[in-house]
């Protein structure tokens, strides 16, 4: 192989090293956006993150797609339902496989803050807080 070749395999090879996808740091960045999906209520105890939690605390869990082995344990999260405006704060503690990519279930708490506990589906918007 000539010196040509050699250098520019080279350069390639630091091109592309340069223009690859980026760490889990990117991917928190991209979580920020709003995810609209189905907010429903469950009895909590134990949950993924490993953490046992009352049902008075104001906790989520979010579906497995996005739960990323636990990737967004204690995060915070701002929720509001989209059909009367009201808002609430709750830390991730759980996944939720049963779930859509952008629904949640939550502690029975949080989702009085929200609504009715007989509505049981609520549409949400939510979103990962810093």
């Amino acid at each position: 192989m000539s010196t040509y070749t050699i250098l520019f395999f080279l350069f390639a090879l630091a091109f592309t090293a340069l223009a690859s996808p980026v760490g889990t740091e990117g991917v928190a960045l991209l979580e920020k956006r709003a995810h609209t999906g189905r907010g429903t209520w469950f009895n909590v105890g134990l949950g993924a993150c490993g953490k046992t939690n009352k049902d008075s605390d104001k906790i989520i869990a979010i579906s497995s797609k996005i739960y990323n082995n636990g990737a967004h344990c204690d995060q915070k999260v701002k929720i509001k339902n989209t059909a009367n405006g009201k808002t609430a704060t709750a830390i991730v503690r759980d996944e939720c496989p049963g779930c859509g990519s952008n629904d949640i279930d939550m502690s029975p708490s949080l989702f009085k803050k929200l609504g009715n506990l007989d509505t049981g589906v609520l549409t949400v918007s939510w979103s990962f807080t810093s």
